[in-house]
């Protein structure tokens, strides 16, 4: 009897570690999960997992808004982490690069860090040499914790916060709410929503960092990039708009016909030695208002396929030229230069000191709204 009851022992050992490996292996099922997550600044922080019944994920939680991952299929199927970042909360803090994260109150760079409004002079924090970069240096959107709320009929979130009037500089107490929906087509909708007291500048982005290929696996010039414009805002040394529209055509920004990243990245032409790659505004062809296509990313090896579409006017396109080996990501993967690349969906930057841009003011009794949904598919 001994050899048999010893038989059934290693069938239920065998059955239980089956079990574990399955519950490993297969997606959260399909809606909203939510888990605790931390703390920061006495607050608890809570990570929510959105799932359709394709297996993509989106997690991300109510500290900066950040999205921790992007689970989406390849062409055979197979599920990947695709945006860079950190297994804990602690690892977002602090996150010099904003990955994942909501950027504002004005997402990239304001020069000098002041701007004239209604006669009166602003004065910003600067933390990008003389610039003021993504908002400021403390209670910036990508560093707060925000209200959260998991949406009743659709797979989605919606994280609200309340910028006060002064804060790093602004005026206006702004009201902002930022909503995550996935969809059954594959699609991350990121709608934005912003309210005023007064008079203000606002600038919000989505700050994920991309690698189609899975994050950690290596440098990202082997991507096929189409940026659907033809004109970009030139920069200077400090990487602030000249206020020029500067047409693509016939320069390396030229990507209105699908090009790998690295085919040109390190041309000898003014812009890409400025910037140490790409790091430009490019101004979106737009026929008409509502959602435009505004780029499309073809990464060879997986299959995947990343389209934006946005109503904003335009889009920064980064190549991750700053990372330089020093942080360790997920699952103590190195990110290295250019390790990752971020299409920022934006208004210009610099804009409340170019008139001649178009303008992001928002006033009492307007509503600041915009939308930007990524769209994951394969081929």
């Amino acid at each position: 009897m001994m050899p048999r009851r010893r038989g059934f022992v290693v069938a239920a050992l065998l059955i239980t570690i089956s079990a574990l490996m399955l519950a490993q292996s297969t997606p959260s099922k399909p809606g909203v999960q939510q888990e605790p997550f931390g703390t920061k600044d006495g607050r608890p922080v809570t990570l929510y997992t959105l799932t359709n019944s394709h297996g993509v994920e989106v997690r991300a939680m109510n500290y900066g808004g950040i999205i921790l991952s992007m689970r989406v299929p390849d062409r055979k199927g197979q599920l990947a982490d695709i945006v860079l970042g950190h297994d804990t909360l602690e690892g977002y803090i602090p996150n010099p690069p904003y990955f994942g994260a909501i950027i504002g109150r004005y997402a990239n760079r304001i020069a000098n860090g002041t701007f004239t409004l209604d006669g009166k002079t602003y004065t910003l924090p600067k933390n990008d040499g003389p610039n003021t970069l993504h908002g400021g240096t403390t209670r910036t959107f990508d560093r707060v914790v925000w209200d959260a709320e998991p949406l009743e009929r659709k797979t989605g979130v919606a994280f609200s916060y309340l910028s006060k009037d002064g804060e790093e500089g602004f005026p206006g107490n702004l009201k902002i709410k930022v909503t995550y929906v996935l969809t059954e087509s594959n699609e991350l909708m990121v709608d934005y929503e912003a309210t005023t007291d007064k008079d203000t500048p606002i600038n919000v982005t989505q700050h994920s960092y991309f690698d189609l290929a899975g994050e950690g696996t290596g440098d990202i010039l082997n991507h096929e990039v189409m940026i659907n414009a033809d004109r970009f805002t030139p920069v200077d040394k400090n990487l602030i708009p000249t206020g020029e529209l500067r047409p693509v055509k016939d320069s390396p920004l030229d990507f209105t016909k699908p090009l790998k990243i690295g085919a040109r990245i390190d041309d000898n032409y003014d812009q890409l030695v400025l910037g140490h790659g790409y790091d430009h505004n490019f101004v979106i062809n737009r026929k008409s208002e509502g959602l435009t296509l505004a780029a499309r990313v073809y990464e060879p090896t997986s299959g995947r396929v990343l389209e934006v579409s946005t109503t904003q006017p335009a889009i920064q396109f980064y190549t991750g030229n700053f990372l330089d080996g020093t942080i360790r990501g997920k699952q103590g993967h190195v990110y290295k230069r250019r390790y990752g690349f971020c299409l920022e969906t934006q208004h210009f930057p610099d804009s409340p000191n170019h008139q001649n841009f178009p303008s992001t003011i928002l006033k009492p009794g307007e509503t600041f709204h915009q939308k930007t949904v990524f769209k994951f598919s394969a081929k």
